[in-house]
């Protein structure tokens, strides 16, 4: 008897134990769904040292229950894991699963079972809206003649349900404003990237809440570029005083070595750099603050999307893109505006040293790198030809020059198209302001002509 009271005893204390020690599952959702539409995904973190035997969702909208997930693991009451990883779980919640769903309020459910003795049932509930009308776009009618590295603008009407808008160019995406003479119409300048194969297509696009996308194809031909492949020649002078420059103290990029430091820099710094310079693309006004063609500044001494390969002592140790002219001039030399603006950064910026960038409307900016010195600040208005500095060798420079670059929302470009004021006219400003267009040419034929010389032509240049 005593016996069997020992045993009783030991199985109430271990069940009890064992119920103690059951758990509960903690539900969390990243990205945190607010809308769902036709087939929206759902990702859903179940955290449960102990693991989860059941998992369902529904959506609830105006009394109606409708299931849209659920799966089941064999269940461990007495034997279960102790160290569990967090589980994630993803289903679509839309109209695909549930064809009665109704645009409006909606709330979605998600609720486990953990899997030992206790089987604790948790849940989560989110809120959200039902968005199921889609999209629509319609681009212009127009041929777009585009450089690759360079840039275009199209226009396209959206409608149906949407709040974004914008051009995909392969990996790219760009965003669209307002086009100003107002028709619902919007527009977008968009880079065809330098480092994109020829055969990307690129498209208008829309997006409504829920994530269901509509696209739109324009007419457009593509001008293919090679651009320049060279050895850089890098001695351990050099090095020195480019990693000296970069991270005086060590602490920004540190190594074993020399070179290590140097590639470090060369590398991950410049990759940091570019990611800091293309957020610059949020800081911009919805308007256009330039005005003429960009002034070119100095002599050309290194090319768009040059292609470096990095030789010291004979070897290759690196290879990277250089996105910009390198512009010199003569010692000294005032760094000035290549365009009317405002200051967006005007500070270090790593492997550029002392930079300034300047936004010039409609995520158009200019970028100047290597300044010795840097006159103004951020938010400062800026006119074209106005001195912003003095050209210096900081940053990764091995001489006195300026590394001019542009960006359209983010994305850097062949800075040649805006030193083109025909090209400006021909392929900007007769789609996003032919008003102010045809301002200008009422102005020029209420002018006398200039007469021409004998002899004298211009000269037709492929832009």
């Amino acid at each position: 008897m005593k016996a069997i009271i020992a045993v009783v005893s030991l199985i109430i204390v271990l069940t009890i134990s064992l119920v103690v020690m059951s758990n509960h599952t903690a539900l969390s959702m990243t990205p945190a769904v607010k809308v769902v539409g036709i087939a929206t995904p759902v990702a859903v973190t179940l955290t449960n040292p102990h693991g989860v035997r059941h998992v369902t969702a529904w959506l609830e909208q105006n009394g109606a229950r409708f299931p849209i997930y659920e799966d089941r693991s064999p269940a461990s009451r007495i034997f279960w894991s102790r160290h569990q990883a967090p589980r994630n779980v993803t289903f679509e919640a839309g109209r695909n699963k549930a064809p009665t769903l109704k645009e409006g309020p909606a709330r979605l459910v998600v609720e486990t079972v953990s899997n030992d003795l206790r089987g604790s049932t948790d849940s989560a509930a989110y809120d959200l809206n039902v968005v199921l009308a889609p999209p629509r776009v319609i681009p212009d009618d127009l041929e777009h003649l585009i450089n690759q590295g360079g840039m275009e603008l199209v226009t396209f009407t959206p409608s149906g349900s949407w709040s974004e808008a914008g051009v995909h160019v392969g990996k790219y995406s760009f965003r669209s404003f307002p086009l100003p003479s107002g028709g619902g119409q919007r527009f977008s300048m968009f880079a065809y990237p330098w480092d994109l194969p020829a055969d990307t297509v690129p498209a208008v696009y829309g997006r409504n809440l829920a994530g269901t996308e509509a696209v739109g194809r324009f007419r457009y031909k593509l001008f293919a570029k090679k651009f320049r492949v060279r050895d850089f020649e890098i001695d351990d002078a050099l090095m020195e005083k480019l990693v000296t420059s970069v991270d005086p103290t060590g602490q920004l990029a540190p190594g074993p070595d020399l070179l290590s430091r140097f590639l470090k820099i060369n590398g991950e710094l410049r990759q940091k750099n570019n990611q800091q310079m293309a957020d610059l693309r949020f800081k911009t006004e919805e308007k256009i603050l330039w005005n003429g063609p960009f002034i070119h500044y100095g002599k050309e001494e290194a090319n768009f999307a040059d292609v470096r390969s990095y030789i010291y002592h004979g070897k290759k140790v690196d290879q990277q893109v250089h996105l910009g002219f390198d512009l010199s001039d003569v010692q000294n030399a005032p760094v000035n505006a290549a365009n009317d603006g405002r200051i967006v950064w005007a500070a270090d910026l790593g492997i550029y040293g002392n930079c300034v960038v300047v936004d010039h409307g409609y995520s158009l900016q200019s970028i100047y790198g290597h300044m010795r010195q840097i006159d103004l600040k951020v938010g400062d208005m800026v006119k074209r030809g106005q001195k912003m500095g003095i050209a210096g060798q900081t940053g990764l420079a091995g001489g006195v020059h300026v590394h001019f670059s542009m960006q359209i929302d983010g994305v850097q470009t062949n800075p040649r198209e805006w030193w083109d004021e025909h090209w400006i006219k021909d392929r900007i400003l007769s789609k996003l302001d032919p008003l102010r267009m045809s301002a200008k040419v009422v102005s020029a034929s209420s002018e006398p002509a200039p007469r021409a010389k004998k002899g004298a032509g211009r000269k037709r240049v492929a832009r």
